[in-house]
């Protein structure tokens, strides 16, 4: 299979050019998919080992938020909110003017439980990875960025062991179609989201999440392993 790839690379800024969405307009309508109605949802809430750390996680994208409201063969809700940010300091990890897949894969290395066997044998890797392209979400209000939830973190790691390139590591993302994460990190931007309403999701949705995974997986076992591109290898040995 041959995948052709468009990026660049620039010192400063380490950036590498990712066929994504633009920054989402100021005031926008925005979902959450779950098994119940979230009227009022709670600051810090979530699990620690999310995405971006102890947050709520939202999209612009309703039908991703449907699929993922009926991922286990149930029915589920998905939740309106409305939410102005105009205000708010918000860290975009889809402006690829300022920022690369590199940072974001720094911000989900920290942040998602990794192998008590993987962080020993890829320690040094790890390291570099963090001190070199960590952004410290916590400042900010608000964060915009890939989700990488389980069925796809095997795609980071793989680029962390030498499998992957960087490359591939953008295309392979974009294989899943996963949009964009919307997510609320801080109190100051709890209390700029307004619910809307919630609606059972149709169930014409039930395992359509599951059916993504299983495509964009086979997709991504079919790349080209020998491909040339920058491995984290020539990262390394360029930042010495």
């Amino acid at each position: 299979m041959t995948v052709k790839f468009r990026h660049f690379l620039k010192k400063n800024t380490k950036m590498v050019y990712c066929s994504i969405p633009k920054r989402y307009n100021l005031v926008m309508k925005v979902y959450h998919g779950s098994k119940r109605i979230i009227d009022k949802p709670i600051y810090q809430g979530s699990t620690k080992d999310n995405d971006y750390g102890p947050a709520f996680y939202l999209t612009k994208d309703i039908e991703s938020a449907k699929e993922w409201a009926n991922r286990n063969k149930t029915i589920g809700y998905i939740n309106y909110y409305d939410i102005d940010d105009s205000n708010l300091n918000v860290l975009d990890l889809t402006d690829t003017s300022k920022y690369s897949v590199l940072n974001w894969l720094a911000v989900i290395l920290k942040y998602r439980e990794l192998p008590y066997n993987f962080k020993n044998s890829f320690a040094k890797r790890l390291k570099f990875i963090e001190e070199n392209y960590y952004i410290d979400v916590t400042k900010y209000d608000v964060v915009i960025g890939f989700r990488a939830d389980d069925a796809y973190f095997r795609f980071p790691l793989d680029f962390v062991v030498g499998n992957l390139t960087l490359e591939q590591l953008e295309y392979a993302f974009n294989l899943g179609e996963l949009g964009i994460q919307y997510v609320l990190m801080s109190e100051r931007a709890f209390h700029k989201i307004k619910f809307k309403k919630a609606e059972l999701v149709d169930k014409k949705y039930i395992d359509k999440y599951y059916k993504n995974v299983f495509e964009a997986t086979k997709r991504y076992d079919e790349l080209d392993r020998d491909s040339e591109g920058t491995k984290i290898f020539d990262l390394m040995k360029e930042a010495k």
